[in-house]
Formats: C-alpha cells, structure tokens, sequence
C-alpha cells in the first residue's frame, strides 16, 4: 500500500526561495519568526518538517501568506514527480 508523505527537502527548497527572494538571512528570519536558527536551518535543508505553526510564523516573518508558501511547495512536489 502507497502511503503518500510530505518531501521535507521541498518544504526547505519552498521557504528557502522565499527568505532569498527577500534577501533576509536564517538569523534574521529566525528571530523574526521566533524560532531557534538551527531549526531554520534544518528545515531549508530538509532535515525537518515545519508544524504549521512553525510555518505559519515563518510565513508572518516573511510577510507573505502561508498560502503563498504552499503554492511554492506544491511547485517543487509537482517538480520531483516528473
């Protein structure tokens, strides 16, 4: 049975996009977003998956909808499928 399951390296490439097009460094966001920088750091490299709370802040921090954040994910997701 395919259980399907949320690529962490898209959710990181996802974020990542959006604090560089912003051009704010992970001490910057972290401290925005209230969240520790190793944590930030862990999730742009795919080695954790954000809570949505977690996303959330990071979204509020970035100044963009977390919406905005999913439509990048489902992007990246729809990449790694082809």
């Amino acid at each position: 049975m395919y259980i399907p399951m949320l690529d962490p390296v898209a959710v990181g490439k996802a974020v990542a996009f959006y604090r560089n097009q912003k051009g704010i460094s992970q001490e910057v966001l972290s401290g925005l977003a209230d969240i520790g920088r190793s944590h930030l750091s862990a999730i742009e490299r795919g080695e954790r998956k954000p809570t949505l709370e977690t996303l959330y802040r990071i979204s509020r921090a970035l100044d963009i909808k977390m919406s905005t954040i999913i439509i990048k994910l489902e992007e990246e997701l729809e990449k790694n499928e082809q």
